[in-house]
């Protein structure tokens, strides 16, 4: 009879916890803004895989600045419309915390950017990228979805590989191409559904 009433009572506390963490669940990023910033890193690759872009490190450094200048403004101004929609008295400012905090590890990845291109260390830089990346999208995992993490693994373990595999061109952007667009692509998934639970794969493309 007690065993019966301490199983009903942790059943309880579980579901209260449930509930608890789905009220703090971060809704803010946009699916389609995700995806569509993928899609700007797979664009961006085959443009700079054209012989008629020059194939310098430089040119490329700024190819792919274009490319985060892209995915910055569909993600953060996606972010600002959902803020701006909430009705002003749910509007808080501590609902981007989740946003402000994978704004560090970004922050690192551009000081080591920098640090690279001054000395001249191209080749590092994807993997330095994805790597940071994946950081970013782990550190927010209380508040979003589960899927983020090995989605945040993803990106550490590509990183990782570009890190490692020697020869590594800076002017090859297809490993950066292709993993950005998978990953943001399945990051977009991730985040509509997270606002969206109840919409189907059609409403994602727009059908």
């Amino acid at each position: 009879m007690i065993a019966n009433h301490i199983h009903h009572a942790l059943a309880q506390v579980r579901e209260l916890q449930q509930r608890v963490l789905e009220s703090q669940r971060f809704r803010g990023y946009s699916g389609r803004a995700r995806a569509m910033g993928g899609t700007a890193a797979l664009i961006g690759a085959v443009i700079l895989s054209r012989g008629v872009y020059p194939g310098t490190d430089r040119a490329h450094l700024y190819g792919w600045a274009v490319v985060w200048l892209l995915g910055v403004s569909f993600n953060y101004g996606a972010l600002l419309c959902w803020f701006l929609s909430e009705p002003g008295d749910k509007r808080d400012l501590r609902q981007l915390l989740p946003a402000v905090d994978q704004v560090f590890p970004l922050l690192v990845g551009g000081i080591l950017t920098l640090s690279m291109v001054l000395g001249g260390q191209y080749p590092y830089l994807f993997g330095i990228w994805m790597c940071l990346y994946g950081l970013a999208n782990l550190s927010a995992r209380w508040v979003m979805p589960r899927a983020v993490i090995p989605l945040g693994l993803y990106y550490i373990a590509a990183g990782a590989l570009c890190l490692l595999v020697p020869g590594l061109s800076f002017t090859n952007p297809w490993p950066m191409g292709l993993v950005f667009f998978t990953g943001e692509l399945i990051g977009g998934f991730i985040f509509f559904f997270n606002r969206n639970p109840a919409a189907s794969l059609r409403a994602f493309f727009g059908f």
